[in-house]
């Protein structure tokens, strides 16, 4: 039988184009809208949080493969990149989210990193509920060689 959790947020106005969030796993912060949006720059957007959900849910799951597969993981680091679209009725989506993940392993040719990122994508939450194309370029390290994988 399927298993169903929830996840709660709770969103507050603090003034125009801005508001308060508080995670119901207890991070808050302000947020407001991008500058492409009439929003102020260094204010924390849906648009950022978007794009590290994808982040960060990888990230996270990548870890848990890792430890699964028994690959000795000395780094990783990843830049995301959301790439939005306008459409001429001015609705907007992300069409894709690109990672690039720097990963540094020892005791591997890539072959089982590779292996790893394709059921991270597989079974990462996020990634499996966004319509967005998600690309993942990797770039694998073997450390002691310094050359990529």
């Amino acid at each position: 039988m399927p298993m169903t959790t929830s996840y709660k947020t709770w969103v507050k106005r603090t003034g125009k184009r801005k508001g308060y969030l508080v995670c119901g796993n207890g991070p808050e912060m302000e947020f407001g809208a991008p500058p492409d949006a009439h929003g102020r720059k260094g204010w924390f957007t849906p648009e950022d949080a978007f794009v590290a959900a994808v982040n960060t849910c990888i990230h996270m799951m990548f870890l848990w493969v890792t430890e699964k597969l028994k690959i000795d993981l000395v780094a990783y680091e990843c830049e995301a990149e959301g790439f939005k679209k306008v459409y001429l009725d001015h609705t907007e989506e992300f069409t894709r989210v690109v990672l690039r993940p720097k990963i540094t392993v020892r005791n591997d040719d890539g072959s089982k990193v590779r292996r790893a990122l394709d059921i991270t994508r597989k079974y990462s939450l996020i990634a499996a509920s966004i319509k967005s194309d998600l690309i993942i370029e990797p770039q694998i390290i073997v450390e002691g060689s310094g050359e990529p994988a």
